[in-house]
């Protein structure tokens, strides 16, 4: 039988609220959690941005899949001293990017639209406005259903690399042991083996969110002990929980 786990580092950062259902899992079951994002996002220089030869002002429309996509553009909107005119429209993966643009221009003065969640839905609203030239910032690693999607229904677009995902330094965690380490997303796991090349996983737990982060556990030949979303377990917390029952 596994041992008892009583200590868990989550590759994330801290949740801002303090009703994350991790702060109950630690509560009920006398467990230490600590957060510890293993990847950060960069952005790419104004100079490497230029060497892409994409004219942020031969668009119409922007699509904007998370915060990091909206920071970046206005990032590299100044850097490269391009004003932002009234008459962009805005296409966000959801409402509360939507919402996050106040950041940068006044709401109610310009044109934003928004999908539910899910990239299928934006592309419902893309697709009213075939005429349009999108701009496409993204990250060094991206999911290609969105540049699918957008050549399947022949948007006319440009997709350019605004910042990249890189590995975190983790080496004040070199002598600290947890009993299960929860990640995310492949990169989690390049970076646990970047900054550890000799990881031995011994009785270490390890957990992994979605199916892509599930193949990068095994690729790296390590064993995975919990994973979700599962049937009945559509959270890590709810997956993790699971697992503390069975070991208790």
């Amino acid at each position: 039988m596994a041992d008892k786990v009583k200590s868990i580092l989550i590759s994330q950062p801290k949740p801002a609220s303090d009703k994350s259902p991790y702060f109950e899992l630690a509560d009920k079951y006398k467990i230490q959690i600590d957060w510890r994002p293993f990847i950060h996002v960069e952005g790419v220089p104004a100079k490497e941005f230029r060497q892409q030869r994409v004219n942020i002002l031969e668009h119409s429309a922007i699509i904007l899949t998370s915060r990091n996509a909206v920071d970046h553009f206005f990032r590299m909107c100044e850097e490269t001293r391009v004003n932002v005119p009234e008459s962009l429209k805005y296409f966000c993966l959801s409402e509360s990017t939507a919402y996050y643009l106040q950041k940068y221009v006044v709401y109610r003065k310009r044109k934003i639209f928004h999908g539910k969640q899910k990239f299928e839905d934006l592309m419902e609203v893309i697709k009213k406005h075939k005429n349009e030239k999108f701009l496409l910032p993204c990250s060094d690693i991206h999911k290609r259903n969105i540049t699918d999607l957008l050549d399947k229904y022949n948007i006319k677009y440009s997709k350019s690399i605004f910042y990249r995902t890189v590995c975190s330094d983790l080496s004040d965690l070199a002598d600290v042991n947890y009993d299960m380490l929860v990640f995310f997303s492949p990169s989690g796991i390049e970076s646990l083996l970047k900054n550890f090349p000799d990881f031995k996983q011994n009785a270490t737990r390890i957990a992994a969110f979605g199916t892509t982060t599930a193949k990068a556990v095994a690729d790296a030949g390590l064993t995975l002990n919990v994973h979700a979303p599962a049937p009945g377990f559509p959270s890590m917390s709810m997956a993790i929980e699971s697992y503390i029952k069975k070991v208790k």
